[in-house]
């Protein structure tokens, strides 16, 4: 997983967490559902064969199934709503009082300035800086080593008052505390506060309390200067406490979270709130996107920052302890690639469970008959979608060109890592999701060309059973012997049976020679490796 590490004071444009795909991700949420006490939400996604990290063992807490981002990709009356889903459709001028309302409801916004914290002036001077407007004096030349560490120790607080005042508060005050106000006076109310900011509260509770008690140690320290600077309980306590587990249920979040938004930008009622947010000072020209990503870096910053102070630390017990509290966010990070990489898969399933449509045997080939009667009992019976089992990991999809008899038809392969599907393309005269397909959750995991198929109520329905991997004959076709259907860049798949009798042929078309060496080559390579 490509997993973005850049100091939080120059944050540029987001990049997500794979799976972040190129992603943290696309997104998943849902309504909450009651249960008996003491049931674990996260249950649902946490019993898998053969993986060892479960997101169910990080999402502990009572709510902390609101998190998980597959849950966005469930078809509820969400995706059906309009861009002014509190208003009726064609009615200009109800709309135009909602604008109103919506303008005059943010100009009676109150924002606290973020400058009122104690240690706001701090965050941007250097440890010698401090200690001279202390008027406390500079440790001797003996004890430059511990100047340094402290330094170092430093350079955590003011980095992490850099996160907490730039950003965490940023998306707090202005952000969040916004929408709340709005959707208390009856605005914006269908926007899921949760979905879009995730624990958000909870990140800055923490971070706000580590920064209080770290520099209530550092004013302890610049009133006795010949002792040294006491900070390793302010730091157990902050990284051996939720420290981690906050920012990976805000990570797994994350891709969900943006893509969230990118939805909600093509409402006109959320573009309003979303410039008058951006537009305060305080965010100084960062737009949300950007603040969003900000505890992504800050977790992946943290290893750093605890290694400069490692090194500059001379007590082996004092070196000891630092490296144990790198090596626990360090694994939290490894842990997190682990859980996005599994969401990613589990949401990408998902959705392809709602496109790929699987026909009954009696309406695939009109040779089998079976009475009305028994149709039921036979549906229950494969009723186990072929895409359940969550050890599948989907290799390469894409369209081509089927030859049939008479005709050419359009299909979508999708090539997993045990069968080959091949699906007709179907459109819907009535679009998949309501009037609205834009606003439709699609997992952003899928290429470019699915995602819009799918937002334009396309289904892909399965020609013929799966086709085993090792099952499965690739035949290159030479240009000379499908002259005379004018096909280029043609190639073979031949499906066998166990008595290794043919039981299906499709002679397929890429549109280019590059993309029929490209399905060949990933063909082979998945059956080489199937067959392992």
């Amino acid at each position: 997983m490509a997993v973005p590490v850049r100091d939080s004071k120059t944050l540029g444009e987001p990049r997500v967490l794979p799976c972040l795909g190129e992603s943290l991700v696309p997104a998943l949420h849902h309504r909450r559902v009651s249960r008996p006490a003491g049931h674990r939400r996260s249950s649902v996604v946490a019993s898998l064969p053969g993986l060892k990290v479960f997101p169910g063992d990080l999402l502990v807490s009572d709510s902390a199934m609101d998190y998980l981002p597959h849950a966005a990709l469930l078809l509820s009356a969400e995706s059906k709503q309009s861009r002014w889903p509190f208003t009726k459709s064609g009615v200009g001028k109800d709309k135009q009082n909602q604008v109103s309302d919506l303008e005059n409801c943010l100009s009676t916004v109150k924002i606290i300035d973020c400058s009122t914290y104690e240690f706001f002036c701090f965050k941007s001077i250097s440890w010698h800086e401090f200690i001279k407007a202390q008027q406390t004096e500079q440790k001797d030349h003996d004890s430059r080593f511990e100047v340094k560490k402290e330094a170092a120790v430093w350079e955590l607080f003011t980095s992490e008052c850099t996160y907490f005042l730039d950003h965490l508060l940023v998306l707090k005050m202005i952000f969040m505390n916004t929408l709340k106000h709005l959707q208390s006076n009856k605005l914006l109310l269908d926007v899921d506060l949760r979905r879009l900011f995730a624990n958000l509260e909870e990140l800055n509770k923490i971070s706000l309390s580590f920064l209080k008690t770290f520099f209530e140690a550092v004013k302890e320290h610049t009133r006795k200067s010949n002792s040294p600077m006491d900070f390793s309980s302010v730091l157990r306590k902050f990284f051996q406490g939720n420290l981690c587990q906050t920012h990976q249920i805000y990570c797994l979040n994350y891709t969900s979270a943006v893509f969230y938004l990118e939805n909600l930008r093509q409402r006109e009622d959320f573009g309003i709130y979303l410039k008058w947010c951006e537009q305060n000072k305080q965010c100084k020209r960062l737009h949300l996107t950007e603040l969003l990503v900000a505890p992504l870096h800050r977790l992946m910053h943290y290893p750093l920052l605890l290694n400069n102070i490692w090194k500059r630390s001379t007590d082996e017990t004092e070196k000891d302890f630092i490296q144990s509290l790198k090596k626990k966010v360090e694994k939290s990070i490894r842990d997190l690639e682990g859980k996005v990489k599994w969401l990613d898969n589990f949401q990408k399933f998902r959705q392809l469970q709602e496109v790929i449509i699987c026909p009954q045997v009696w309406d695939r080939d009109k040779r089998f008959f079976v009475p009305e009667s028994l149709k039921q009992t036979l549906r229950e019976n494969s009723s186990k979608n072929i895409l359940s089992s969550m050890n599948r990991l989907l290799l390469h999809e894409g369209r081509l060109t089927l030859a049939e008899s008479t005709r050419l038809i359009d299909v979508y392969l999708f090539l997993f890592n045990d069968f080959l599907l091949i699906t007709k393309i179907k459109r819907n005269r009535k679009k998949y999701g309501g009037s609205d397909t834009s606003l439709m959750p699609v997992c952003p995991s899928l290429t470019p060309e699915l995602q819009s198929f799918i937002r334009e109520g396309g289904l892909c329905t399965v020609l013929d059973q799966p086709i085993p991997l090792d099952r499965l004959i690739l035949k290159n076709v030479d240009p000379i012997h499908v002259t005379v259907f004018s096909l280029q860049n043609a190639f073979l798949i031949q499906h066998e049976n166990r008595y290794h009798q043919c039981t299906a042929v499709f002679l397929l078309q890429a549109q280019t020679e590059t993309a029929k060496k490209t399905w060949m080559s990933q063909i082979e390579t998945a059956m080489s490796n199937y067959s392992m």
